[in-house]
């Protein structure tokens, strides 16, 4: 993965709008309240939820001084404790360990560097298993099977490449098991915890390795150019072939077999026709790939499995209009975690106990949020200005008609990312104030080819910026947005292309957004973090190279186009953000100011690439509600 794909903030409807479809008018009924703002950015009431491996307890997130900690529910009795105490920054992540500790992950101020904790059930014995400043660390195994052990993976000797270590969790003792020679940029275990795969790039090309045993040095199996894609996603159960994904002599990608000992694809397992398909689901328990996922206009499921099949299917009686994901399981699969979610509600989680077929609720995880009140996330389609389909979503506010509204439109981040359909607090925030948002999967997201991926190279504030304008005009021609109230606003590399937005096509838009977005190639390239540094060529080819394409980089970089920026500009940014780093606010900012215009500028000194913290999202929003209120006439 580049890390261009990094620069990122996780069914047919009624109305589908299409390039020769019209447009249907916003659902009828009064137009809802005007919500506060804080009800849409709030820590939910309670977040995700684990089973214990035994079935007994869950584990879940829940804000305690406004951070989110994880607590402990048994579900016999319903006691509950909280095991974490964060005060200065939530809780990145957390799971179980055995059945009677939990390991947990969190950073300081957003700078990435994560920290892995390991606590009781009590929480009176957190310990900090990597306590190593400037150091990231994650876990690569958990080993499930080994109650005294996980396997760990940190940038400790080298910041820029991460070795592996086995934990003993009794004394925090780190054992190197693997080194990074330098060009390793993933590892994979097998279902025995066995280290026997690894991904490696030189910069451009990537290679799978693989060894039999851990006493064996690693080989090289199949080597592609990064544009293509061949990567595994997990082993057989019985640890002796790979699945893996592909793209190599197709366009989209498929998931096959893989024998590594022999070095050869044996079999297709599921493809889709127009999108990729990258990831499987499976049963622990009996040692099959029961399914794989996919996303086309929403999240879709293909099942290999009956017994798999048969559950979603009950699940899905119990929510016909809504989304249903089966999160986590116990180890026997008789207790399942279920999330349900749709476009206007974050939903709620519950427990199905298989055995006696009942669903108990656990939690709705913003009450606060009444779907009814909420605006329905449609999918979109239209044809770019050189003939390409281009996907997204339009949120229409409710109880008004669908004709001269102010639009915001909101590039995703990545690029190398895409807008999925869901629910979307910015979204249903803006619409609550009166405006239609448009987001869009333009050339150069993933997950519609390889084709369409590359056809965003070297193309940042070009065509890329073209299909976000077309899809601006596609809504101004079919009269749907008020051509005097579009503004554009956006997240990291959003946040770039709302700076290129108000440069570039400065009549366009009567103000613009940018939420700690680059304004200037080069520095952003100088200064990528240390472990993003194995994917710099990559960056090359996608973006631009300094030295032979600075005409190019300078192009497209906001910053020296900063005396054409002539319409209203808002910039948020984290001082501590390790991918966009302060300077790249900093220059566009001053660079608007020298050429006599005026900038709000947000820094928050307790952030990085993006607001975590409550009171930082409040204050975000709350100035971002109040700029758009003034430059588009909202509500």
């Amino acid at each position: 993965m580049s890390f261009a794909g990094l620069l990122s903030l996780g069914f047919v409807l009624s109305c589908v709008l299409t390039v020769s479809g019209a447009a249907c008018a916003a659902e009828s009924g009064g137009v809802p309240p005007l919500f506060p703002m804080e009800d849409f950015f709030r820590n939910p009431e309670v977040g995700a939820f684990a089973l214990s491996p035994d079935g007994t307890r869950l584990a879940f997130a829940k804000p305690w001084e406004r951070r989110m900690n994880v607590y402990v529910r048994d579900i016999a009795t319903g006691d509950e404790r909280r095991v974490t105490g964060a005060t200065e920054r939530d809780i990145a992540g957390f799971f179980w360990k055995g059945s009677d500790r939990i390991v947990y992950m969190q950073d300081k101020g957003g700078d990435e560097n994560f920290h892995v904790y390991l606590t009781d059930i009590e929480g009176k014995a957190s310990r900090d298993l990597t306590p190593f400043d400037g150091v990231r660390a994650g876990v690569l195994d958990d080993l499930e099977e080994d109650p005294e052990h996980m396997l760990l993976e940190m940038n400790r000797r080298n910041p820029e490449v991460f070795d592996v270590y086995r934990c003993t969790l009794a004394t925090g003792e780190l054992t190197r098991i693997a080194e990074n020679p330098g060009n390793i940029t993933g590892w994979m275990t097998d279902h025995e915890g066995r280290l026997r795969a690894a991904y490696e790039t030189d910069g451009v090309n990537a290679s799978l390795l693989y060894r039999p045993t851990e006493k064996d040095e690693f080989k090289t199996l199949v080597t592609t150019n990064f544009k293509d894609s061949f990567f595994p996603l997990m082993f057989s159960y019985d640890n002796r072939l790979l699945y893996v994904g592909s793209n190599l002599d197709r366009d989209k990608i498929a998931i096959y077999t893989f024998d590594p000992d022999a070095n050869k694809t044996l079999s297709l397992v599921f493809e889709h026709p127009e999108v990729d398909v990258s990831s499987l689901i499976s049963s622990k328990k009996r040692k099959v790939v029961t399914g794989a996922v996919y996303t086309t206009d929403r999240s879709r499921y293909h099942f290999f499995d009956k017994d798999r099949e048969e559950l979603q299917n009950t699940l899905e009686k119990f929510f016909p209009d809504h989304e249903v994901a089966v999160t986590d399981m116990d180890d026997a699969e008789r207790r399942v975690i279920v999330r349900v979610y749709g476009d206007r509600t974050r939903g709620g989680s519950y427990l199905f106990d298989r055995e006696s077929n009942s669903l108990t609720k656990l939690a709705d995880h913003s009450p606060w949020l009444k779907e009814n009140t909420m605006a329905p996330m449609r999918p979109i389609q239209y044809t770019s200005r050189d003939g390409l389909t281009i996907h997204g979503y339009l949120t229409l506010p409710l109880g008004v008609a669908s004709r001269d509204l102010p639009v915001v439109v909101i590039p995703h981040g990545g690029p190398s990312a895409r807008d999925t359909w869901g629910f979307d607090s910015e979204a249903q925030f803006l619409a609550n104030r009166g405006a239609a948002v448009l987001q869009v999967n333009f050339r150069g997201s993933t997950g519609y080819g390889k084709k369409f991926w590359q056809a965003g190279f070297k193309q940042w504030g070009r065509a890329m910026q073209d299909d976000i304008t077309d899809g601006v005009e596609w809504l101004i021609g079919r009269g749907i947005a008020d051509p005097k109230r579009l503004a554009i606003y956006g997240g990291s590399y959003g946040g770039y292309a709302a700076l290129a937005g108000a440069a570039f096509t400065p009549d366009l838009y009567a103000c613009a957004v940018s939420y700690v977005g680059p304004s200037n190639i080069f520095t952003l390239l100088e200064s990528i973090p240390p472990y993003w540094e194995p994917f710099r060529e990559m960056e090359y080819e996608e973006i631009g190279h300094p030295e032979k394409d600075k005409a190019l980089l300078e192009a497209i970089s906001p910053v020296f186009h900063a005396d054409r920026i002539r319409i209203p500009l808002f910039v948020a940014q984290g001082a501590n953000d390790p991918r966009v780093k302060r300077s790249e606010s900093d220059q566009i900012v001053e660079a608007v100011r020298k050429a006599g215009k005026d900038v709000v500028y947000m820094v928050k000194d307790n952030e990085g690439h993006g607001f975590r913290n409550e009171e930082n999202r409040f204050d975000f929003y709350r100035e971002m509600g109040d700029f758009l209120k003034k430059h588009l006439d909202l509500r």
